[in-house]
């Protein structure tokens, strides 16, 4: 049957098993196997007993969310046992799918209290699972979870998570679309469209440039959901194009930026939209959904500003909420986090005094849920696939292949990036065939990038744009791609600045020392233990550097690459050399004060040393200039 009702993205990405991860991406994927992605269904009750698999324990979002980066973990890493359950696990859902098309674990009598998110999640994880399997079950079993929520909608509209988060379920419903062309599934978008949240209207009046009285939580200003609904308006596009629905995320953006931003990228949210204050934190969660949004997002349009976001949260928030061995996370991190210890009058928002330890599940389990997923679907948006050929989305070690009018292709990426420059890139196809290689330059380079081709020409190339190699590719063919990193101070609320070269964030590392707590709550045993974390060494410094010419007061030195946890404050590959001073600054309540109050400077200047936010624990991010 024809598809043309539904517009189709620019890109694509490509399967997951034509993605091989390498060199340091490769060694973080595995270490998140080794940490709690890989064991949750182990130990943890809401996975191990869930009702999803016939147990007695929650059956709702958390086994879904897991399997979500779980799936394309095992396949990334051709793990065989990783595999195996993860096909286990399909099974058992499929297995408990009724007839009339319903997947989740409730009985009949109490569907119209369910709240349907874990329905659009778990057919979108099945989509996830064919993609990688090729499992033919899959098809038939979203057909019928989808004719079940058609039906479902008729007579119990959605209410709650599934009314804010309605957009979700066209991931399956486009799928399907694209392989069927049955009309029902456009009707079924619609009327999902007319029960749910509208978000685009409600950005052309938004109410939170200021956040709620602390102790108001709101579907609206939950942190979640905003970075879920960034992808909402390109997904709606494919059915309406509608210009206005493809640029959605623009202004969204933006809004978000002035009045919630960080300078990670994210913006704060514990658990609703908080303020720029670098003590306010973020949700694990926003942050994986956030880059889940962008990686939607790489698909719809040429600009490179959704690539360049999504690499500076992928490489400076989202591996400071992790613990370098990643078998603890936290619920909120802090931008300057200068201890995890338990607040007793905590400065969050909505959430409660050990949101921000590490731990199995602090404040609340959804982010031990949904932890697996990042990093695999970043590994799996490396590399995009167009008409005219390759687009290399995001900068990472990896390798794809992909065939391009009857030519087997195979393109590799090796590089240490973003601790170093230079990108290297080889291209082989088995016979001569004439493509493109798209590579985002991305705007925050200085001038002009150099793309050196493998006879020694250099061509410049100018930032913030795409840059197309179009040639005829036979045999093996090898280039490079330098990207200059400028350094900035970058100027936040209250006189407060950040150092940033290229897409890293630098910090100020604070010596730590990690206490376990919560030890009589099961499940707590190592190596899944909760801790506080307690500074060892002082934080409270000012910059001593101009924010005209910070290349005159800050030099980087790279340090060799180790094997072990690269994110790490002992394994920073690159460190920043600066000077400071020690300032009045108070601790409250367990946190840095939001502003320093400077009514003291020490008049002896010391030399500091600033490593990537993303391999700090306890950090001093934002400082003021002494």
């Amino acid at each position: 049957m024809s598809t043309t009702k539904l517009h189709s993205p620019l890109y694509r990405h490509l399967p997951i098993h034509h993605i091989k991860p390498r060199g340091w991406l490769l060694e973080q994927l595995k270490l998140q196997a080794s940490g709690l992605s890989g064991h949750l269904d182990e130990f943890w009750p809401d996975i191990k007993d869930s009702r999803w698999f016939g147990g007695q324990a929650e059956g709702w979002e958390r086994v879904p969310y897991w399997l979500d980066g779980f799936i394309p973990l095992a396949w990334l890493l051709d793990d065989a046992d990783l595999k195996r359950r993860a096909a286990r696990y399909v099974g058992c859902i499929l297995d408990r799918q009724t007839p009339d098309g319903w997947i989740c674990p409730v009985d009949e009598a109490g569907r119209r209290q369910y709240d349907m998110w874990a329905h659009f999640l778990i057919l979108k994880v099945l989509v996830v699972y064919y993609d990688a399997s090729g499992d033919e079950r899959i098809p038939d079993a979203v057909r019928g979870g989808l004719l079940a929520l058609d039906r479902h909608i008729d007579g119990a509209t959605l209410f709650d998570w599934a009314q804010t988060r309605w957009f979700e379920a066209l991931i399956p419903i486009w799928w399907l679309y694209e392989r069927t062309g049955e009309d029902w599934l456009l009707r079924l978008a619609s009327k999902l469209r007319g029960q749910g949240f509208d978000w685009i209207g409600f950005f052309r009046h938004w109410p939170y440039e200021q956040p709620d009285p602390k102790g108001r939580w709101s579907q609206m200003s939950h942190v979640v959901n905003n970075a879920m609904m960034l992808k909402s308006g390109a997904l709606l596009w494919r059915m309406t194009n509608e210009p206005a629905h493809l640029e959605s995320a623009e202004e969204m953006v933006d809004l978000l930026d002035r009045h919630h931003g960080m300078v990670t990228g994210v913006f704060t949210g514990d658990e609703c939209l908080a303020g720029k204050s670098p003590v306010q934190g973020t949700e694990l969660c926003a942050v994986a959904e956030y880059m889940y949004s962008l990686e939607h997002l790489l698909e719809y349009t040429d600009d490179v500003r959704w690539g360049d976001r999504l690499e500076k949260i992928a490489y400076n928030a989202l591996p400071a909420t992790f613990s370098p061995d990643m078998w603890s996370h936290q619920y909120d991190q802090q931008v300057n986090q200068v201890a995890c210890t338990r607040a007793e009058r905590p400065l969050f928002g909505t959430n409660g005094g050990e949101a921000h330890l590490f731990g199995l599940e602090p404040n609340f389990g959804c982010c031990t849920a949904n932890l697996s997923q990042p990093w695999p679907k970043l590994a799996a948006s490396t590399f995009l696939r167009g008409e005219e050929g390759i687009v290399v989305a995001v900068y990472a070690p990896s390798e794809a292949t992909t065939v391009i009018d009857g030519a087997a292709v195979r393109i590799s990426l090796e590089t240490d990036y973003p601790f170093r420059e230079t990108l290297r890139f080889e291209v082989e196809t088995d016979r001569e065939a004439a493509f493109s290689v798209k590579l985002r330059i991305p705007a925050w380079t200085t001038g002009e990038a150099a793309v050196v081709d493998e006879g020694g020409a250099v061509t410049p190339v100018p930032a913030g744009a795409y840059y197309s190699l179009r040639r005829k590719w036979s045999g093996k063919t090898t280039f490079e791609l330098r990207l200059p990193m400028p350094t900035s101070l970058v100027p936040r609320p209250n006189a407060l600045y950040a150092v940033v070269r290229g897409p890293l964030v630098y910090a100020l590392p604070i010596g730590e020392r990690w206490v376990r707590t919560n030890c009589d709550i099961p499940g707590r045993e190592p190596p899944h233990c909760d801790y506080e974390v307690f500074p060892t060494t002082p934080w409270n410094y000012g910059l001593a550097a101009s924010a005209d010419t910070p290349d005159a007061d800050i030099r980087f030195e790279e340090r060799p690459i180790v094997a072990g946890p690269l994110f790490s404050p002992d394994a920073a590959p690159i460190v920043a050399r600066a000077r400071g001073k020690k300032v009045d600054w108070e601790l409250v309540d367990g946190s840095a004060a939001p502003v320093p109050r400077l009514n003291w400077v020490s008049e002896e200047e010391e030399a500091l040393t600033l490593i990537p936010y993303g391999c700090t624990n306890l950090r001093l991010t934002e400082m003021p200039l002494v």
